[in-house]
Formats: structure tokens, C-alpha cells, sequence
């Protein structure tokens, strides 16, 4: 039976297979050109295709993000990421004791490479954090899995500084210590893809950079915590005190902080962009698990793009910020001195990162993560040259330089990433992509680093590894599409006025 012709206003009707048959294929792709001759035929055709593809944009249409508000959201994220990254320093800082009450019975170099890859255990597990947290934080909301997230990570640490050593309990000893390390892993793949969506969804658009750029702060500061209150003890404890129980003080310290973090968490209301997605379509419950294989292969470039992006930063940041005190030991640098160091060079970080965030809203995400991957390639051999000096001073620049390239990264990272993937994939692609990588390159880089000078007898392996890692990151920032100051995919515009708001509806109206 034939269809039932449509009119037309260009001079005559149109069957509607024709129509039809426009239609489809002009809409078939997002890149589709259609040809001048087929636009001219059927001018009004597309324009209603044009106008079904871009809408008008409605004043309601646009997010205006309460300031007050953000910042409570930014506060609650960066205190767990803090929280996160004060445990996972406190076990690097520690590595060396932690391989003697641990691993006693091994000898001195297999103590420490025990004590690592057991550091590197946890990241074993992250992925499989990711697949399980991310897509529940697509269904259910962002608040729900972050204050989940925290209470796991803050039991695990806990737990680590209550469990006995070697010498009282024999192998249950690290074997319970892989336990909790685990779960760590486990709660952690839900932490930073859900923390870093959060950040990104109630941030205005032209302030994302700046926003995000506290997610980091709140590492740096966990990471500066954890360095001082372990350089405190080594400072004011005997080794052998150090060792019977004083490096179970900062593992302590994690329940009183997961607690302060989880209330600040629950307090915190949805993101206005999961509340946006939550308004078009059903409620979280009732909307179906996105599979795996979509996370992963739904949207291929973004995916391939994280897992690059996630690499050379994670490697460039345990490089500098958890395996350093360990290979300044192996160099014969006293432990309190690196310690200190490195505590140094995290305050400059602290200083420079808001800065270098807002400086990504100005000129864009791309140009400061090529800054940051040249200044690798270039620095690192030069840096670790002056590491090895062996001074207090040379030893600080080395770091200092490092640093310097690790804060483009640092800055950068927490409004990129999650502006690849749409909005109600963000959380699982994030999750899964960012822990994926890590596993498979953040939390082994000590224990890779090692192994390598072990075989080459080169303590330049570290520099060389840092370089191909910055490499990489190159060639993703290079390849990845410009988001400063633009909508996330999926969501709304999201502006911090009534006045802004209602210059992009008159901006579109001209």
C-alpha cells in the first residue's frame, strides 16, 4: 500500500518515501553534509532537520550554578580525594617499614619489593571498583556511590592499622594486609571517576578548569599530610619504635577522617546534571544498567583518549609522589631528607594548581597538557641527574622541575576527562576508562621502576619511563578535541548568572 502523500511549501507535494529517504540520511551521522543540490530542493526540510537537531535554547534550558553550592560539592569531593590519596601516600611513605613488620621473614630487598607489590595489588582490583560503582552512579545518582565509596576506603585504611605483624600471627599477617589493601582498590574505582563527575557537573562551564583543579588540590594535600605525619614520627621515634607500632598512627587517623568526609558527602545534594538527565527520562532505579561492552566501546575514541591520558599522568604523578622516597633510599639519601623534599616541592604544587586550572578556562585544557608532556620529555633525564647528586639542593630542583610539569597534568586532568563522555555515561566510561589505566600503569610504576634498575643496574630507568609516558600523553592531548568553556556532552549550558543565562539566549536569538 503507498503512503499517504505530505505537502510541501516548495511548489509541489512530495511523496514521503522521499522524504522519508532525506531524512534518514541526513540524520545517519552527526557529520553528515548534505549536498547543495538536496538542500535546495528541500530547503524547508532541512531546516526543520537543523532545528530538530539544535533546538532553540530556552532560558530553562540553561543551568545557573549556585556558587555557595559548589563549593560545598567541591569541599566534600576534594576532602575524600584527600582522604584517598593521605592513605595510599601513608603505604608508599612507609613501604620500607611496612615490608619489615609485614615480610620478616624476606630479606632486606625482598621486604620492599613485597611491601610494593602488595601497593600494587590494590590497583588490581580498582577496574572491577569501576565497572561495578561507575554504572550504578549512571542509575542512582552521584552523592549515593561517593559517600559508599568513602566508607569503604576509610574502614579498609583503618583496618591496616590494627592488624598484627608477622612475627604474632605469621602469614594471616599479609595476608590480611592484602585483604584490606583490596578493598581499598575496590572503593577507590568508584572514588575519583564519580568525585571528578561531580566536580564537572556543578561547575560552570567557563570555570570547570578552575573547579576541577581542587579534586588534585585535595591529592596533594592527602599526599602532604601523609609525607609530614610519617616524617614527624621517623623524626621523633626510634627505628625500633617506628616499627613496633608507630606506623600504625597515620593508618588510625583514617576513621576520624572518613567520618568528617562521609558527613560532609551526605549533606551534599545531586548534581544538577544527573537532576537534568533525571527530569528527561525515568528515575535512576528504573533506567537499565548500561552494559560493559557500551562503556567501553560506545563511545571507542573518548574511551582510547582516557585510557591514554589516565596512563601518562599516573605514572608521571606515582613516580614523583609515591616511588621517590623509596629510590631516594636506594641512592643512599637519608629518608627524612626526601621526605622533606618532596613535602617542599607538593606546597609549591598546592600553590601553582588553582592557577594552572584557571588557566586551562583561559586558553584551553589542550595547550597546558602539551605543556605538560613537553616539559616532561624535556626535563626528566636533567632532572633525575640532579636527583642523583645527592645534595639537599639538587635534589629539591630535580623534584621541583618534575613538579612543575606534573601540575599541567595535575590542573588539567580533573575538567578533561570527564568532559569525553556524555553525561549519562559519564560516571561508568570515567570509572571504568580512568581505573583501567591506572591499574594497568599508575600502581605498578613503583614496583616496574624498580624491577627495571634491578635488571639494568640504570638508575636513569625511572627518567626513561617518565618520558615515554609523557609521550603518550602527547599524542592524546594532541588528538583530543578542545572542551574549555564549552557545554558538557549531553548536559545543558551550565552559566554561574541570571545575566550570563540570558546573554546566550539573546547571543542565539541574534
Amino acid at each position: 500500500m503507498r503512503a499517504t502523500p505530505r505537502q510541501f511549501h516548495v511548489g509541489r507535494p512530495l511523496p514521503l518515501s522521499i522524504v522519508e529517504r532525506e531524512r534518514r540520511r541526513v540524520l545517519s551521522t552527526e557529520d553528515h553534509q548534505p549536498e547543495p543540490e538536496a538542500v535546495a530542493r528541500h530547503r524547508p526540510l532541512f531546516r526543520a532537520i537543523h532545528r530538530r537537531r539544535n533546538p532553540a535554547l530556552r532560558r530553562c534550558d540553561i543551568t545557573v550554578t549556585d556558587e555557595a553550592a559548589v563549593k560545598r560539592a567541591v569541599k566534600a569531593t576534594a576532602l575524600g580525594n584527600a582522604m584517598e590519596w593521605f592513605d595510599f601516600g601513608v603505604y608508599s611513605y612507609l613501604a620500607v617499614t611496612i615490608g619489615k613488620v609485614f615480610f620478616s621473614g624476606a630479606g632486606d630487598t625482598m621486604q620492599v619489593i613485597a611491601s610494593l607489590a602488595t601497593f600494587a595489588a590494590a590497583f588490581l582490583v580498582r577496574p572491577l571498583g569501576g565497572m561495578f560503582f561507575g554504572p550504578l552512579g549512571d542509575r542512582v545518582g552521584r552523592k549515593k556511590i561517593l559517600a559508599l565509596t568513602m566508607i569503604m576506603m576509610a574502614a579498609a585504611t583503618l583496618s591496616i592499622g590494627l592488624i598484627p605483624s608477622y612475627g604474632t600471627i605469621g602469614l594471616w599477617a599479609p595476608a590480611l594486609l592484602i585483604l584490606c589493601r583490596m578493598v581499598q582498590g575496590f572503593s577507590t574505582g568508584g572514588e575519583y571517576g564519580g568525585a571528578a563527575t561531580f566536580i564537572a557537573e556543578y561547575a560552570p562551564d567557563k570555570r570547570r578548569g578552575f573547579w576541577g583543579s581542587f579534586l588534585e588540590f585535595g591529592t596533594l594535600i592527602g599526599y602532604t599530610v601523609a609525607a609530614s605525619m610519617v616524617t614527624v614520627l621517623t623524626v621523633v621515634l626510634s627505628d625500633d619504635a617506628m616499627q613496633q607500632w608507630g606506623w600504625r598512627i597515620p593508618f588510625l587517623v583514617a576513621g576520624p577522617l572518613g567520618l568528617v568526609g562521609l558527613y560532609l558527602r551526605l549533606k551534599l545534594d545531586e548534581s544538577p546534571a544527573f537532576k537534568k538527565l533525571e527530569e528527561a527520562g525515568a528515575p535512576g532505579a528504573e533506567r537499565e544498567k548500561t552494559p560493559l561492552k557500551q562503556i567501553l566501546f560506545g563511545n571507542g575514541r573518548a574511551m582510547l583518549l582516557c585510557l591514554a591520558l589516565v596512563a601518562a599522568f599516573n605514572i608521571c604523578d606515582y613516580m614523583l609522589l609515591s616511588y621517590m622516597p623509596t629510590y631516594l633510599s636506594t641512592l643512599g639519601f637519608n629518608e627524612t631528607g626526601g621526605l622533606m623534599a618532596i613535602v617542599a616541592v607538593m606546597i609549591v604544587l598546592m600553590a601553582l594548581i588553582n592557577s594552572v586550572g584557571r588557566l586551562s578556562d583561559r586558553v584551553g585544557r589542550r595547550p597546558v597538557l602539551i605543556g605538560g608532556s613537553l616539559g616532561f620529555i624535556v626535563l626528566a633525564v636533567p632532572s633525575f641527574l640532579l636527583i642523583k647528586q645527592g645534595s639537599m639542593a639538587a635534589v629539591f630542583a630535580g623534584l621541583l622541575a618534575l613538579g612543575l610539569a606534573l601540575v599541567c597534568y595535575m590542573g588539567t586532568m580533573s575538567s578533561a576527562l570527564p568532559a569525553l563522555f556524555p553525561t549519562e555515561a559519564r560516571y561508568g566510561s570515567l570509572s571504568v576508562g580512568f581505573n583501567i589505566s591506572v591499574s594497568l600503569f599508575g600502581g605498578t610504576t613503583p614496583l616496574v621502576v624498580q624491577g627495571l634498575i634491578g635488571a639494568t643496574g640504570n638508575d636513569l630507568m625511572p627518567a626513561f619511563y617518565t618520558m615515554l609516558a609523557a609521550a603518550i600523553g602527547l599524542v592524546a592531548a594532541i588528538a583530543m578535541k578542545e572542551t574549555a568553556r564549552k557545554p558538557l556532552e549531553g548536559s545543558p549550558p551550565s552559566v554561574a548568572t541570571d545575566e550570563e543565562a540570558a546573554e546566550l539566549v539573546a547571543a542565539q536569538r541574534g
